[in-house]
């Protein structure tokens, strides 16, 4: 099933099948929303529990909530199961327009297990997360520093921790009250009106009745639903105590609103503080713009004086003996130490930014907003696995360039390395998941889709691309290399390799950092993230970052009389990967509540995976600028 469905987003994003990802949650032009009439029946549905302290979800059920009689799983496609998704029906469901108040959901009764658990979930802020026609449920908070500003909050936490009245000792409760506002837009034409907001207050009451439980038609003491209102608030909490009985209720209200269908993902995406968000970003591109102008025009400045010095030297009496990076030039071509490795990482790396571009592009313009669950993973995943025929295409290029014979040993290498490394790590990370009872395990099922993608579809296709690239004519050098390798000089300090690559990493991290913050608070602070044009912005001048500051290193290099570029230039750029992992480090310690151990190496795993990816991408982009770099100069000058 999961198969099935991947195959049908890939289809999708190709353009040959326009089809859903998901049933409800997507929307195209032409596709019409769903329009609710008075009286219509709305079904929540429930999704994970969350929390920021230990970043492990758990299905809503894993708490002793009230369930319907029968619980049905929502169809998940293979992003949301990597997400840790688990959608699932309620027992709340509303009639549209016709509001309710102080229904009764049911009564459970604690033992000293579901108390523990209420308990340790409380402690550990966990929310509830909870959908109506696709929209996620969010808090309205008022902003203490601005009267006018409410910022929203993504679910209800499950309970509290405080002292009750008159007691000095701490207690938790449960929140088993929940007061929905359901905002809607209405149709000036007919009478239908489509779902643009959904929003809950939560509290906690302890619940008092009459007479004998008769579940819903029980008479509650403790709330009118004639009053519109809670006669007792929530100065009379309800506490979470084994052999506690707790009864859950809930209101709901409908509100017209101007907000129309199409733009009622506004208010979830704009959640962060957008003024400071923007002024970053721009602040981060003039300073990288002005940075690469500046490294630009001197490079151009410098190389045009040498190369016209060069070729004048051939027709002046005074010319002896060569310089520079031209005297370099019958070894600057030698195929480096482990060139097989080498190539690998630039196929590894062309697959990656294959991947990245077409994303981002889909991103940008649309097609894969937070509103669809899951779109965005699973898109990736399936780029990804297509993007094998040029990473098999450029490694076979590479690898004939350096005078390799056997191409289908690069090419195994080629579609087992990378995947092979990120699949080990995210096994261990999993089998901790699992160790927790978490939803974010991923299943056989989902594992066993995404090994039949990786040995089923992409190294297939790696190995067709590794066979056209190898069949085709090897590239030619512009200068021929001598049998003999010529003694690299005494180098300065400052361009000791480890330095150099060090120094190179410093200035494409700086074009990202900034970008990097919000895209870790979107991951790990559960926000969404949806400024994919500005990201694509960033990864251009990342892009270029990284081939200027690598070429500018390797021209040092070359004048320096070292020749020894084709590692140096892809660890220059690659090194800001390093810088990505201690920001994150840095991040973890100052921004992030981890106090679990088993959260901590999830974090650092992840984000491990995430460095290694940017090392592949960074590294590639850096090698190719210099490989270009390389065969522009000393085919512009004359050598004999």
């Amino acid at each position: 099933m999961e198969i099935r469905r991947s195959f049908a987003i890939l289809f999708w994003i190709s353009g040959f099948v326009l089809l859903s990802i998901h049933g409800d949650c997507f929307y195209l032009p032409g596709v019409t929303p769903e329009d609710f009439t008075k009286g219509a029946l709305l079904q929540v549905k429930v999704n994970k529990l969350t929390s920021t302290k230990t970043q492990l979800p758990y299905s809503y059920y894993s708490l002793p909530f009230c369930r319907p009689k029968t619980i049905v799983d929502s169809a998940e496609n293979l992003g949301e199961v990597l997400r840790g998704d688990r959608i699932e029906n309620s027992p709340y469901v509303f009639q549209m327009r016709e509001p309710q108040m102080c229904n009764i959901v049911g009564k459970i009764k604690l033992d000293a297990k579901d108390a523990k658990d209420f308990k340790e979930k409380i402690e550990d802020e966990y929310r509830v997360n909870m959908i109506l026609d696709n929209l996620p449920l969010v808090v309205p908070i008022k902003r203490q520093e601005q009267e006018s500003a409410t910022v929203y909050q993504h679910g209800f936490y499950v309970g509290l921790k405080g002292q009750y009245t008159g007691s000095q000792d701490e207690k938790h409760f449960v929140h088993n009250h929940l007061s929905f506002l359901v905002k809607f837009h209405q149709d000036a034409k007919t009478d239908s009106a489509r779902i643009v907001g959904f929003e809950v207050k939560p509290f906690s009451v302890k619940h008092e009745y009459d007479g004998e439980w008769m579940n819903e038609k029980t008479r509650l003491t403790t709330c009118d639903p004639h009053a519109k209102r809670l006669v007792v608030n929530s100065d009379s909490p309800q506490e979470v105590a084994d052999k506690e009985d707790i009864i859950f209720t809930y209101d709901v209200q409908f509100m017209a609103s101007d907000v129309k269908w199409a733009s009622r993902w506004d208010t979830y995406l704009l959640m962060s503080d957008d003024q400071i968000h923007w002024f970053s970003i721009v602040n981060s591109l003039m300073i990288v713009l002005f940075l690469s102008g500046m490294v630009a025009m001197i490079m151009l400045r410098t190389l045009y004086r040498d190369i016209s010095k060069y070729n004048q030297l051939e027709t002046q009496e005074e010319a002896q003996e060569e310089t520079g990076w031209k005297l370099v030039h019958g070894d600057v071509f030698r195929p480096p130490a482990n060139s097989d490795l080498l190539c690998v990482y630039v196929g590894i790396g062309v697959q990656f930014f294959g991947m990245i571009l077409v994303t981002m592009i889909f991103a940008a313009l649309g097609f894969l907003s937070p509103s669809n669950r899951g779109g965005l993973m699973t898109a990736m995943l399936l780029l990804w696995v297509f993007m094998g025929l040029f990473a098999g295409y450029a490694s076979a290029r590479l690898y004939k360039l350096f005078k390799g014979t056997e191409w289908k040993k690069i090419t195994l290498k080629t579609a087992l390395m990378f995947p092979a490394i990120v699949f080990a790590i995210f096994f261990v990370l999993n089998a901790l998941i699992w160790g927790e009872k978490s939803s974010g395990a991923v299943p056989f099922g989902t594992m066993f889709a995404l090994v039949f993608l990786w040995f089923g579809i992409s190294v297939p296709l790696v190995f067709v691309g590794s066979y056209i690239g190898f069949k085709k004519p090897a590239i030619e050098d512009p200068v021929k290399t001598n049998k003999i390798p010529r003694q690299i000089p005494e180098q300065a300090l400052y361009m000791n390799p480890v330095f150099s690559i060090l120094i190179g990493g410093i200035l494409p991290f700086g074009a990202v950092f900034i970008e990097l913050f919000f895209i870790l608070t979107s991951i790990w602070l559960h926000q969404f993230y949806y400024i994919f044009g500005f990201l694509f912005i960033v990864f251009l001048i990342l892009i270029v970052t990284c081939a200027e500051i690598t070429i500018v290193l390797c021209y040092f290099q070359l004048c320096s009389e070292d020749y020894l570029w084709w590692w140096r230039a892809y660890l220059t750029s690659g090194s800001s990967a390093l810088y990505l992992f201690l920001y994150a480090t840095f991040y973890f310690f100052t921004k992030l509540e981890i106090t679990k151990p088993v959260s901590g190496v999830l974090y650092f795993g992840h984000m491990l995976i995430v460095s290694y990816a940017f090392f592949v991408l960074t590294g590639t982009i850096g090698f190719y600028a210099c490989f270009w770099f390389t065969r522009l100069i000393y085919s512009s000058v004359k050598i004999d």
